[in-house]
């Protein structure tokens, strides 16, 4: 599927190489949609239904990679600006999916 080339020149070669739907994209995609906060291992398993014993070494194989962060039990998304404005973007794009055109008058 081809993307926009925004999307190309400016995201992380890491996220690029993250294919929907993997949990690792999935874990990512929740940390993004709620990058005002941080979470624990247990709550991002709740959220995402990713097996518990899956999800810790997700988020490290993420954490190498720069895409998040963590400090004590808490997980959140990394500080990369890239990476926020792939944050911005994508909830742009999933606001943008929730409109209800047909509803207006």
């Amino acid at each position: 599927m081809p993307i926009n080339i925004d999307r190309f020149d400016e995201e992380p070669t890491e996220v690029l190489d993250l294919q929907e739907g993997t949990q690792p994209y999935r874990i990512l995609q929740f940390l993004v949609e709620h990058d005002d906060k941080a979470f624990t291992q247990t709550e991002i398993h709740e959220a995402t239904e990713i097996k518990r014993g899956s999800v810790g070494a997700v988020l490290s194989r993420l954490e190498d990679r720069g895409l998040v962060r963590h400090r004590g039990r808490y997980w959140a998304i990394g500080e990369d600006d890239r990476l926020a404005s792939y944050a911005a973007q994508t909830q742009a794009s999933s606001a943008s999916t929730t409109d209800d055109y047909y509803g207006e008058e």
